[in-house]
C-alpha cells in the first residue's frame, strides 16, 4: 500500500515511475486499483500545479470508462490553472462517456464557467445538477452563486442564494463580490452594504475575503467614511496584515483621493508587496494627478523586479504608466516604455498597444510615431481605430481622421461609441456635413444616440457645420442632458451670433427638473455669445451673477471674454479700467482682444499703446504678430510692419496662410489664397470670380485695399483681395452646387472686411444663401446682408 503526500511532487513522480516499471497501467485488471492509484497521483500533480503531468497520466488510462475521480481531478486542474475552456470541454466529454458527475465535479466546472463568463454553459450545468438532485448541496449552490454573480446575472445569483437552506461565509462573499464588481456607483454600494449587514444578522462572521469583496464598491462610491470604518473593523479582527486586503485598502484610499493614507499602507507593507500592490499604488498616483510620483514608483518597481524574484510587471501596470506619460506629454519616458514592452513582448497585448498609440497621439507625434506604430500593430480593434482617429483630430489632421474612419469600416470592425465621438469632431473641423449626416445615421442605427456623449458631439458637429436648427433638434430629443449638453448648445448659439437665444437657453437651464448647475465653462460660452452679438448689458449682468448667484470665481478666460465684449462694443475707456482692476496681471490674450477691437474701430492711438504692452510681454502667438503687423500696415508704417513680420519669423511663429474648405458630394475641397492654382478647376474658378467682380462693381463695390498688408501697387492689391481663399471656395461652390443648395465655407482665419462686403454682394447677385465659418464665428449671408450686422 502506498502512502502518498498529495503536496509532494517528487514522491508522486517516484511512485508513478515505479508503477510504470512494474506494470503498465493498461495491464492492471482491477479498475478500483486503477482509480485509486491514478486518482492519488493525478491529485498530487494538480495540487503541485502540474496540469500537463496530470493530463499525460489521464490520457494513459485504458480506453474503458475512467472513474469520476480522474475526471474531477483533471477538470479541477484546468479550472484552477487554465486553460479554463478545457475544464468545460472535459466535463461534456465525461458526460458523453456516460460518467455521472458528483458533487465535487460541479464546483470545479462552474468555476471555469465563471472565469470564461460562459453563462450559457453555466445555466446548462445548473440544469444537470438539478436532474441529479444535487442543486441543494452547499458547495454546488455556492459555485452557482459565484458563477451567476461574476457573469453579471445577479437576479439568478440571488434566486439560488435565497433558496439555499444554509449559507456559509463563502456564499455570502460570492454575492457581495458580484454586486461589488457590477459597478453602478452608489446603487451598487448600497446593495453591498445591505448584504454585509444582513450577513451579520444571519450570524455569519465576515472574514478578510468579505472585506476585500466590499472595498471595490466603497472605492467606486468614494465612501471614504465607510472605508475607514471597514479598515478599523479589519484591524480589530486582525485581518489587516495580508497582502490581498492591504492592497484592497490601498486601492480604496487612492480612489477616494486620499493618497496619503494609500501611501502609508504601501510603505507599511514592506517587502510583502506583490505586483498588484505596486500597480494599485501607481494607478492611485495617476488617478490623483501625481504623475511624476507614479513614474518614480514604476522605476522603483523595476529595480525591485531586478533584485527580487516573484515580482512581475502586469499589462495593467504598464498601461497605467503609459497613461501617466501621456498626461505629462513625456515623450522620452513614453518611448522608453515602448521599448520595454517590445523587449518583454507585452507590446503584443492589445490593451498595451492601444495605450501606447494613444500616448503618442497625445504627445503630438501623430504623423510619425503614432501612425507608424498603428501600421505595425498586428492586432487592432475598434478602440485602436478610435485612438488614432482622436489623435488625428486633436492634432489638426481632420482629413486623415475621416480617411482612417473609412479604413475602419473596410476592415470589417464595427465602430463603437468612442469611435463616433472621435470622428464627429473631424466632421466639425472640416464642416463636412455629408460625413456628419452619415455618422449620425450610423449612430442612430446602432443605438449610440442614447449615449449623452454622442449626442453632445452631434450638437457640436451640426452647429459647426452651419446647421444650428438641427443642432437644437438633437438637443431637444436627447434622452438625458448633462451640463456639457447645455454648454454645447449655448456655445452653438454664440458662434452663430444668436446671443439672445444663448441667454434664453441659459434661463431655461435653471428651470429644468434635473437641476443641472452651470459651471465655469457655461459662463465662458455665455459671455462669448454676448460678445459676438453686442449684448453688453446682458454680459455685465451674467459676469456679476457668476459669483453672486452661483459661487463661481471668474478665471482669466472669463476676464478675456469681458475684455472682448467691451472692446468689440467700442467701450475703450471702460475696458481699460476693467483691465486695471483685474485680480490677474493682464496677459497677451487680454491685450490681444483689445488690439483686435482697436483695428476694427480704427483706434490707432490706443492700438499703439496696447501694442507696446504686448511687446513688453512678448506676443506668444502668431495671431498677435499678425495684429501688430496689420495695425502698422493700416497706417502706412510699412517698415514697422516688416520688422514685426521679421521678428515673428525669427521667434518661430510661422504665419498660417489663409485656407478655406468646402464640401461637395462628400468630398472636401481645400483652397489657399494668394493665387493658388492647385485645384483642377482653378481656371473656371478664377473666371467665375472675374465675372462676379464685374457684377459687384456695378453695385458699387470697391476693393478695400487697407486689408492688404503689403506695400504693393493698388492694382496688385485688388488682385490679392479677389483671390482670397474664401472667395475661391465660394466660386467653386457656385460652379458645383445646384442653385437651390446653400453654400457653406470654412476658413482657418478671421474673414477680412473686404471679403465680408464682397460676399454680401455675391449672395445678392447669385440669390444664394452663403455661410462662412471663420476662426471667430459664423456669418450667414442672404440677400445682400449678413446676420452679424457687420459686428464681428
Amino acid at each position: 500500500m502506498f502512502v502518498l503526500n498529495p503536496k509532494s511532487l517528487s514522491k508522486a513522480k517516484l511512485v508513478y515511475q515505479s508503477l510504470r516499471n512494474a506494470f503498465p497501467l493498461t495491464n492492471i485488471q482491477d479498475s478500483d486499483v486503477t482509480d485509486l492509484l491514478v486518482g492519488k497521483l493525478s491529485r498530487s500533480y494538480v495540487v503541485c500545479d502540474k496540469a500537463e503531468h496530470a493530463r499525460k497520466l489521464f490520457d494513459e488510462i485504458p480506453e474503458r470508462p475512467r472513474g469520476v475521480i480522474q475526471w474531477n481531478n483533471m477538470i479541477r486542474s484546468y479550472a484552477w490553472n487554465g486553460p479554463f475552456e478545457k475544464a468545460v470541454e472535459l466535463y461534456y466529454e465525461m458526460m458523453d462517456n456516460g460518467i455521472k458527475p458528483n458533487k465535487f465535479t460541479f464546483p470545479a466546472v462552474l468555476k471555469a464557467c465563471s472565469a470564461l463568463q460562459a453563462v450559457g454553459e453555466g445555466r446548462e450545468i445548473h440544469l444537470h445538477a438539478k436532474r441529479l438532485q444535487l442543486d441543494s448541496d452547499i458547495y454546488i449552490c455556492t459555485g452557482l452563486v459565484d458563477m451567476y454573480a461574476k457573469c453579471g446575472c445577479l437576479g439568478e445569483a440571488m434566486e439560488v442564494f435565497d433558496g439555499m437552506p444554509h449559507k456559509d461565509v463563502v456564499a455570502w462573499n460570492s454575492m457581495i463580490v458580484g454586486f461589488s464588481l457590477r459597478g453602478g456607483g452608489q446603487s451598487s454600494y448600497n446593495e453591498v452594504i445591505n448584504l454585509f449587514m444582513e450577513m451579520q444578522r444571519d450570524e455569519v462572521a465576515p472574514n478578510s475575503s468579505t472585506i476585500v469583496g466590499i472595498l471595490p464598491a466603497v472605492a467606486q462610491a468614494r465612501a471614504l467614511t465607510h472605508g475607514k470604518a471597514m479598515h478599523a473593523f479589519s484591524i480589530r479582527n486582525g485581518y489587516h496584515n495580508g497582502v490581498l486586503i492591504g492592497t484592497g485598502f490601498l486601492d480604496m484610499y487612492a480612489k477616494c483621493q486620499c493618497i496619503s493614507y494609500a501611501r502609508r499602507i504601501f510603505n507599511m507593507m514592506g517587502v510583502a508587496k506583490n505586483e498588484v500592490t505596486w500597480s494599485a499604488m501607481i494607478g492611485g498616483c495617476v488617478a490623483c494627478d501625481l504623475m511624476e510620483e507614479g513614474l518614480e514608483l514604476f522605476r522603483r518597481l523595476l529595480s525591485v523586479k531586478d533584485d527580487e524574484s516573484g515580482i512581475s510587471l502586469t499589462e495593467a501596470t504598464l498601461v497605467t504608466v503609459v497613461r501617466a506619460c501621456a498626461k505629462l506629454t513625456d515623450l522620452v519616458s513614453g518611448r522608453c516604455l515602448h521599448c520595454y514592452t517590445i523587449k518583454t513582448g507585452s507590446v503584443s497585448d492589445l490593451m498595451v498597444g492601444n495605450t501606447i498609440l494613444s500616448m503618442y497621439a497625445k504627445c503630438g507625434t501623430i504623423d510619425h510615431d503614432a501612425s507608424r506604430f498603428f501600421d505595425e500593430m498586428a492586432l487592432k480593434d475598434a478602440v485602436t481605430y478610435a485612438a488614432i482617429i482622436s489623435g488625428y483630430v486633436q492634432n489638426g489632421y481632420a482629413e486623415e481622421a475621416l480617411g482612417m474612419f473609412h479604413k475602419l469600416k473596410l476592415s470589417g470592425l464595427v465602430p463603437d461609441v468612442l469611435t463616433m465621438t472621435g470622428i464627429l469632431p473631424a466632421c466639425s473641423h472640416l464642416a463636412a456635413l455629408q460625413h456628419g449626416y452619415c455618422s449620425h445615421a450610423y449612430a442612430i442605427v446602432h443605438g449610440f444616440t442614447c449615449h449623452t456623449i454622442v449626442s453632445n458631439a452631434l450638437i457640436d458637429m451640426y452647429a459647426k457645420c452651419g446647421k444650428i436648427h438641427t443642432a437644437r433638434k438633437v438637443f431637444d430629443t436627447m434622452h438625458k442632458k448633462d451640463v456639457i449638453s447645455w454648454n454645447a448648445m449655448i456655445d452653438a448659439y454664440g458662434i452663430h451670433g444668436l446671443g439672445k437665444d444663448a441667454v434664453s437657453l441659459f434661463q431655461k437651464m435653471q428651470q429644468v427638473e434635473e437641476e443641472i448647475e452651470p459651471d465655469d465653462v457655461t459662463f465662458i460660452g455665455l459671455l462669448s455669445a454676448c460678445s459676438h452679438s453686442g449684448l453688453v448689458a446682458e454680459g455685465k449682468q451674467l459676469f456679476g451673477s457668476m459669483t453672486q448667484d452661483f459661487g463661481i470665481s471668474p478665471t482669466m478666460d472669463h476676464y478675456i471674454c469681458m475684455t472682448d465684449l467691451l472692446s468689440r462694443a467700442g467701450h475703450f475707456e471702460e475696458v481699460y479700467k476693467f483691465i486695471q482692476d483685474m485680480p490677474f496681471k493682464p496677459d497677451v490674450r487680454v491685450w490681444g482682444a483689445v488690439l483686435a477691437a482697436c483695428r476694427i474701430h480704427k483706434n490707432i492711438k490706443l492700438g499703439e499703446t496696447v501694442s507696446k504692452e504686448i511687446e513688453k510681454l512678448g506676443p506668444e502667438s502668431t495671431g498677435n504678430f499678425v495684429l501688430l503687423s496689420n495695425m502698422y500696415s493700416n497706417i502706412g508704417r510699412w517698415d514697422d510692419a516688416a520688422q514685426v513680420r521679421l521678428a515673428q519669423k525669427e521667434m518661430g511663429f510661422p504665419k498660417s496662410p489663409g485656407c478655406s474648405w468646402i464640401e461637395v458630394s462628400g468630398i472636401v475641397h481645400a483652397f489657399v489664397g494668394g493665387g493658388d492654382r492647385s485645384h483642377p478647376q482653378s481656371e473656371e474658378i478664377n473666371q467665375k470670380l472675374d465675372e462676379l467682380e464685374v457684377d459687384m462693381k456695378r453695385l458699387g463695390y470697391r476693393a478695400e485695399s487697407s486689408y492688404v498688408f503689403h506695400d504693393v501697387e493698388e492694382e496688385e492689391k485688388d488682385l490679392i483681395l479677389l483671390y482670397h481663399s474664401e472667395k475661391l471656395a465660394i466660386a467653386f461652390g457656385i460652379l458645383s452646387l445646384s442653385p437651390s443648395k446653400p453654400i457653406l465655407v470654412t476658413k482657418n482665419l478671421r474673414v477680412c472686411g473686404d471679403c465680408h462686403n464682397a460676399i454680401k454682394l455675391i449672395s445678392l447677385i447669385t440669390k444664394r444663401e452663403i455661410t462662412v465659418r471663420d476662426a471667430s464665428r459664423f456669418h450667414h449671408f442672404k440677400d445682400g446682408s449678413c446676420n452679424c450686422g457687420d459686428f464681428w
